[in-house]
């Protein structure tokens, strides 16, 4: 019996849509990577991209358990001397795509194939999102 192995560019990449709505972000976020790496694939290859793309919608309405809007603190480095940070609170109220893309990447590899796979994730606030023409099926993660 041989193992295996996936070949780039023989992987059919399927696209899905997640609603983030009342989800807790961690729990999302490992089930996003997932997907993006292709680990709920049987064929899958850890040096080939064999995971599919994920459309999140509703960013703006995820959650966080006990205090963390108030107490978990996102910081930057900005090339100057010291670090930004904000709160998660407002991060949501500036730009909440970037919660769950800081999440998600944060569990992706560390590599240019990682880097290739967040680029398959495509994050929306609201509940609108211009990748109709893709035809995404709607897939229930993180519950």
């Amino acid at each position: 019996m041989k193992t295996y192995m996936a070949k780039p560019g023989e992987v059919d990449q399927r696209w899905w849509v997640v609603d983030a709505s009342e989800r807790r972000v961690g729990r999302l976020a490992s089930a996003i990577a997932m997907v993006l790496m292709g680990k709920h694939r049987p064929t899958y290859t850890p040096h080939v991209d064999t995971g599919d793309h994920v459309v999140v919608i509703n960013a703006d309405k995820v959650e966080f358990s006990g205090k963390k809007w108030q107490q978990k603190l996102y910081r930057w480095y900005t090339g100057y001397q010291g670090l930004k940070s904000e709160t998660a609170e407002h991060r949501r109220d500036r730009r909440p795509e970037l919660i769950i893309e800081e999440a998600v990447r944060r569990m992706l590899p560390k590599t240019r194939l990682g880097r290739k796979m967040l680029d398959k994730l495509k994050v929306y606030a609201g509940s609108e999102h211009p990748h109709q023409p893709q035809q995404p099926e709607p897939i229930d993660l993180g519950a």
